[in-house]
């Protein structure tokens, strides 16, 4: 999305990227957040609650890990390489699991900043007092609404995916649309939550890819 061929970040895709996002997340927040969440709404089902148990940050990190464990674990054996913990970086840096997590790890980290300094509160206490608003720097998970853990987790991880493996491109981007959408089906996000949230998964997954390829060179 935001990389060229050569694995380098294309800094003018970057920024026309950020004008466009914030344009949609302002005007989501002051147009039309209130009524896409309530076309949404009418789509909340049993699908949308487990695609959210699946396809969590935590689950997401927690399947990446045991993956990469399980490559280690693996190439140190066929390798006989002296040293269980020695050259850990060189021995996973090319791996999928690698890329995969610490594009989560990165696009997570990120989100939990944003998060705390943007204080949203979450489409709850608009269901339930119609009140919406920001309280910056609010501690509680209920004013931790934007950017969407979810969708930044599943962009990064799925966008990832689709750059090693070009050929399912369709399906992880489709899937990670799709899973953007549940979010807001079940009254967990904003449309605005969710559109920030994928570009800061998706800039995760590119930074890396380049960070990882700048290490190679």
């Amino acid at each position: 999305m935001f990389i060229t061929h050569e694995n380098k970040l294309n800094w003018k895709r970057i920024l026309i990227g950020l004008l466009v996002t914030l344009g949609l997340v302002f005007g989501g927040i002051f147009y039309f957040d209130i009524s896409v969440f309530n076309f949404l709404r009418r789509f909340d089902c049993v699908i949308c609650e487990y695609i959210g148990a699946i396809f969590s940050a935590k689950v997401w990190l927690l399947v990446s890990f045991i993956a990469l464990c399980i490559f280690y674990i693996r190439k140190f054996l066929r390798t006989k390489e002296k040293g269980f913990f020695s050259n850990v970086y060189g021995r996973i840096k090319n791996s999928y699991a690698f890329m995969v997590f610490a594009s989560v790890f990165f696009a997570s980290f990120v989100g939990i900043i944003l998060k705390f300094v943007i204080g949203r509160a979450r489409p709850v206490f608009y269901e339930a007092l119609g009140m919406t608003g920001f309280y910056p720097f609010a501690q509680d998970w209920a004013f931790h609404s934007m950017p969407s853990g979810h969708t930044m987790a599943s962009f990064a991880g799925l966008v990832m995916i689709g750059m090693l493996v070009p050929r399912a491109k369709w399906f992880t981007w489709t899937l990670a649309i799709v899973i953007g959408l549940s979010r807001i089906c079940i009254g967990a996000h904003w449309p605005s939550d969710v559109i920030l949230g994928a570009f800061v998964g998706m800039i995760a997954a590119d930074v890396v890819r380049a960070l990882i390829s700048w290490r190679k060179e």
